[in-house]
């Protein structure tokens, strides 16, 4: 998720004991993650990277959903690889799914997984966590075949929702080190045009996440 054995130390550690429980608990309030999925659509035989990739959960669901592709994931936590490993073994997609040890700022495709570039990116509620998540946006950009996708669902503003609702959220993420970032849509508008690439925007469940889209377009 982010370059520097700090930030893995770190995430291992809120991870270490959280991982066994997270997807129970995640999905209550990591909205949007299936909608992304079923948006994804990548040409068969297409290989799919997911930023932040966590427990699996994601991988898992995507491989099913496009049994053509090939996905691939990568996490800066240990930890949570270990979860995710497990479940994608159980779920009997080991040939189809692989993931690695990786820093979301920078990484390089053919050490880890002997492509040059993806036709699909997502970061599912990443940005939110990772120091740097203009350059883990920027990166992701780079790695994109040419015409491929990024895309992006995170935590939003809470635009339509009641102020308590809002503090009371933003507090209770805080403890787990999740900041939503209220430049995100700026900073995808910046990556987009330095890419090449259109922008699309659609803020979900009143604010409460948004949505990005970012397709590049040859020049």
């Amino acid at each position: 998720m982010i370059r520097g054995e700090g930030h893995a130390a770190r995430m291992d550690g809120v991870y270490r004991g959280q991982r066994h429980i997270y997807d129970l608990t995640r999905k209550y309030y990591l909205l949007g993650r299936d909608r992304l999925i079923d948006e994804l659509s990548p040409p068969a035989g297409g290989h799919v990277l997911e930023i932040g990739c966590g427990t699996g959960r994601n991988l898992i669901a995507a491989a099913r959903c496009w049994p053509s592709a090939k996905f691939h994931g990568i996490d800066i936590s240990e930890e949570m690889l270990k979860t995710a490993r497990a479940a994608i073994a159980h779920a009997g997609l080991a040939r189809r799914v692989s993931v690695a040890q990786a820093d979301a700022t920078g990484f390089d495709p053919n050490a880890l997984f002997r492509t040059a570039s993806f036709d699909r990116i997502f970061q599912s509620y990443i940005l939110s966590m990772i120091p740097d998540w203009q350059g883990a946006i920027g990166e992701a950009m780079r790695h994109l075949s040419t015409y491929g996708s990024l895309h992006i669902v995170d935590f939003g503003q809470q635009e339509d929702m009641p102020g308590w609702f809002r503090s009371a959220l933003f507090a209770w993420l805080a403890r787990f080190h999740v900041e939503p970032r209220a430049l995100l849509i700026e900073a995808s508008r910046e990556a987009a045009n330095d890419a090449g690439a259109r922008l699309a925007v659609t803020r979900l469940y009143r604010g409460y996440a948004w949505a990005l889209r970012l397709d590049k377009r040859p020049r």
